[in-house]
């Protein structure tokens, strides 16, 4: 049949039905459950408030590099029409066709224009498709969802060629809106894809920058504002180059999207690190990712910021554990190194001293006793030497006893002498008088005491002139026990002595210092609760002060009374080396004390049978085949009065306490230490001697 025209509302009734339809569009809109399935209902509502025949809501989609695709997303046709009017087709038509017609419509749309007319006034394809579908008149709008361009949003007149009023152009804008509305509301795949992308902008640990092809920010997530210091909706619109981008790479670029861009070193499709800059003006390094992406017609880009703090602290770390780690492996090697030198050394030390002694108890001649005497305080300085640096190098817990101070630092002294002396330096001393008592380690504290000399040798080094390390000890005016060591070189630069008991931090030459002395002196000191720190000397120079805690009672005396034997008539020496054990016999003989030496040890059964019973025992830390703590565990289990009266004698007392220090304190030996003088011996024989008296 032939459809008649329908009949034209008057302009006041148009107005009024196209504003109520448009009431109950968006209503019906807001409501909706699913946008989708009342289309096709609210087209039918449209188009009979405003009298036309079909309604179609068309889904756009752009094909890279070919345009859009266009589809049908909701249609309505006017039943009474019939087939007279074709059903909507998918249309895929590229906007930059060589139809300049087809690139003003999508410009229009892509804009948000209103697109409307009559068919007679169209060209080539879009006349010759709209002739085919019966359309006389059309007004199109475009629906924008998520801040994209999504479809267009079209009523047609199949009977009339019809100027369209404001209000029907405004209604259609009004629907459009709501419909855009309800995309970005829905369930929908789109709409949840939308949902996980902005939840991903908002939880993302990096920072993200979004830029347009002007430079400007129009993204800025919650990590981003973090990071730098921005609020987004301060920096919202500015330009990257006046924000984000170090001021000294500023110079020459015009915007932020020419920086990314780059002029020979474009950043764009590269992961790189570099720098940024924050919101306070600091410069700190990133990993940047940068995108290009391409929206509707905008050309944006898309930048993935990671914050490189914190993994380069990390690796810094990671790099002074493993010199740290790299340090104590060379002390250990030193310390077993040494260990194995001083034993070597100490035997026949041992024998020095011992002998010396000897001569200088029995000869006659007071020249003679005057050279023994020399000998034997040759001896025993070189013993402390050994002891000294095994102390140094050992990492054995701190042991604090009552130490005199003034003793501490002549050991540091004898330590370092010699590369004074070689250097030209000169060492000035002022002890405090009488003994400078504290509760130390003596082994530690040595250590600290060489630290800074040693230092103050390095620190003069390349001075000109009189160089000298002054070096004093002193009781503070409350008392507390301490010492310093002067030099008068260049001294430490204001803008680094905050740093210089930091570990590995050093200005010495490679090759010259690791770093860690001044930081373990430090450590070393603050577990013994006392206090150090740095003085600038004028005209120049440094200082280092140490202060210890005070104690209360006074050291005990140390006599050079003859020991209580009593009791202590036969003597078992077990030692592998003959002249230390021969040296050792010799110094009991003097003291009425009869001695027996075994070379090797194989059982106590086999050792003491058939011999006299020994009074007390002396053995040989370290000896092929065995060792002194080896005979000592069998002696406890098999003859436990005589393990009481057993002396340990070593070399190696720092490397030999791991092993002591393992027994139940009741139960550890007496240590007579290499080398050993007559007053030595007599130490440990009185402590036996004390001990069988307590026992009997």
């Amino acid at each position: 049949m032939t459809a008649e025209p329908a009949p034209r509302m008057d302009p006041q009734g148009a107005r009024q039905s196209a504003a109520m339809a448009a009431v109950r569009v968006v209503r019906r809109l807001r409501d909706a459950g699913d946008w989708q399935r009342e289309m096709e209902t609210i087209l039918e509502t449209l188009c009979s408030a405003m009298n036309c025949q079909r309604g179609i809501l068309f889904r756009l989609r752009e094909l890279p590099g070919q345009g859009f695709a266009q589809s049908v997303a909701a249609y309505w046709i006017d039943p009474r029409f019939g087939g007279e009017l074709a059903s909507p087709t998918v249309i895929m038509q590229s906007i930059v066709d060589t139809d300049p017609l087809l690139e003003r419509i999508g410009e229009d749309e892509r804009q948000g224009k209103i697109f409307a007319g009559h068919t007679r006034d169209l060209d080539g394809f879009l006349r010759a498709d709209f002739e085919k579908q019966h359309i006389k008149s059309f007004l199109s709008v475009s629906v924008f969802a998520h801040g994209h361009l999504w479809g267009t949003f079209a009523v047609n007149d199949c009977l009339n060629e019809r100027e369209w009023t404001e209000e029907e152009e405004a209604t259609m804008h009004i629907i459009a809106l709501a419909i855009g509305d309800a995309i970005e509301h829905s369930p929908s795949d789109a709409h949840a894809s939308e949902v996980i992308r902005r939840t991903m902008l908002q939880a993302s640990l990096d920072a993200i920058i979004v830029i347009d092809e002007t430079g400007s920010i129009i993204e800025f997530n919650p990590a981003a504002e973090k990071m730098f210091g921005y609020q987004r909706s301060d920096i919202l619109g500015k330009d990257l180059l006046d924000t984000v981008v170090p001021e000294y790479y500023r110079k020459g670029y015009v915007s932020g999207a020419e920086y990314m861009s780059g002029r020979g070193a474009p950043m764009v499709g590269q992961r790189l690190e570099t720098v940024t800059q924050n919101a306070a003006g600091e410069v700190f390094p990133i990993e940047l990712t940068a995108t290009e992406m391409r929206v509707a017609d905008r050309q944006l880009i898309f930048g993935s910021i990671r914050d490189l703090r914190d993994k380069l602290r990390a690796e810094e770390e990671i790099n002074r554990q493993r010199e740290k780690l790299h340090q104590n492996e060379k002390m250990a090697a030193m310390g077993s190194l040494l260990a194995g030198v001083s034993h070597e050394l100490n035997n026949p030390l041992a024998v020095v001293v011992a002998q010396s002694t000897l001569l200088h108890e029995f000869a006659t001649d007071p020249q003679t006793k005057v050279r023994a005497e020399k000998v034997r305080a040759a001896a025993e300085r070189c013993g402390r030497i050994v002891k000294s640096f095994l102390s140094m190098v050992r990492l054995h817990p701190a042991a604090q006893a009552e130490t005199d101070l003034n003793q501490v630092i002549r050991a540091a002294l004898e330590v370092t002498a010699y590369g004074a002396r070689s250097s030209g330096i000169i060492i000035d001393t002022d002890f405090a008088p009488g003994p400078l008592l504290a509760m130390a380690d003596a082994d530690h504290v040595t250590q600290v005491a060489a630290n800074f000399l040693i230092n103050s040798q390095h620190a003069l080094a390349g001075i000109g002139g009189d160089r000298l390390i002054k070096v004093r000890t002193f009781r503070s005016d409350r008392g507390n026990p301490g010492f310093s060591v002067e030099d008068n070189g260049p001294g430490v630069p204001e803008a680094i002595r905050s740093r210089i008991f930091e570990s590995y931090f050093t200005t010495k030459p490679v090759g010259v210092g690791t770093g860690i002395g001044l930081s373990i002196s430090k450590s070393i000191i603050e577990r013994h609760n006392g206090n150090v720190w740095f003085e600038e000397v004028l005209p120049r120079g440094a200082r280092f002060v140490v202060q210890l805690p005070a104690i209360t009672r006074g050291a005990a005396a140390v006599g050079d009374s003859p020991a209580r034997s009593s009791g202590l008539r036969h003597a078992l020496i077990i030692d592998d080396e003959p002249d230390v054990a021969g040296s050792l016999s010799d110094i009991l003989e003097l003291m009425g004390i009869k001695s027996r030496i075994v070379p090797a040890w194989t059982s106590a059964a086999a050792t003491l049978t058939g011999h006299m019973p020994p009074d007390i025992v002396f053995s040989d830390l370290r000896m092929p085949g065995t060792s002194g703590i080896a005979i000592y565990r069998e002696l406890l289990a098999d003859n436990l009065a005589l393990a009481k009266r057993f002396v340990l004698v070593t070399g190696d007392l720092i490397g030999a306490k791991a092993e002591i220090e393992a027994l139940p304190a009741p139960q550890r030996p007496q240590i007579l230490e290499k080398p050993f003088s007559t007053l030595d011996v007599r130490g440990v024989l009185s402590a036996i001697a004390d001990q069988v008296a307590a026992a009997g």
